[in-house]
């Protein structure tokens, strides 16, 4: 069963909420039930949540010095080409 909620807004709060519940053709209702929701949830209905605890040990400079960290982390194979018969572009005919 819902009940209901009186909530009182400023003009540019309520200005955003009507903006970004209109972008969605959500009713206001419906925006705010979302944001509840998103904003209780806990990591355990969450997937994203609980991957961001796995970032606790990064560096502190990481967002600083990323493509270094990345560089080192990550080492990409190089590709092998396919052995065995290739194909070989036809020669032009002559009339």
């Amino acid at each position: 069963m819902n009940r209901p909620l009186q909530v009182y807004l400023d003009e540019r709060d309520l200005g955003r909420l009507t903006a970004w519940a209109r972008e969605r053709g959500w009713t206001k209702s419906q925006a705010i039930r979302a944001a509840v929701r998103a904003l209780t949830r806990s990591r355990d209905e969450d997937p994203l949540l609980a991957a961001s605890a796995m970032l606790d040990a990064l560096p502190p400079d990481c967002s600083e010095q990323f493509d270094r960290y990345l560089e080192e982390t990550f080492v990409a194979e190089k590709s092998v080409r396919a052995r065995g018969r290739t194909r070989r572009a036809r020669p032009a005919v002559r009339r």
